[in-house]
């Protein structure tokens, strides 16, 4: 029907979801390091960083896309942005079990 569905991965977002995964001080040693190695000098090129892979993405013809890829946004240390493929691990018979109880549920 001519819909298409990827994988994207914006980069780091904190969030409150983001804190659960380590501890607060943990954070708070690692949040410098992170900012440094990132080369975001702000904000303004953290947000610019995110949505490199949805942008990118956004204007790719779907049909040369790869279904077992996620697009990464990344930064290089000079604070340009990039997008990296990047291969999941998926499993052919899981995935078109899942794709076939989706279409039944689809049907229901």
């Amino acid at each position: 029907q001519g819909l298409y569905s990827s994988v994207v991965c914006p980069g780091l977002v904190m969030s409150n979801m983001t804190y659960r995964i380590l501890p607060v001080f943990l954070w708070k040693l690692l949040m410098p390091i992170m900012w440094l190695v990132s080369g975001s000098p702000g904000w303004f090129w953290a947000v610019t960083c995110l949505t490199a892979s949805d942008v990118w993405l956004f204007k790719q013809k779907p049909e040369y896309l790869d279904s077992h890829v996620k697009y990464h946004s990344c930064t290089s240390g000079l604070g340009k942005c990039y997008v990296e493929p990047r291969k999941m691990d998926v499993d052919e018979d899981t995935a078109e079990k899942l794709y076939q109880k989706l279409l039944e549920l689809e049907e229901q």
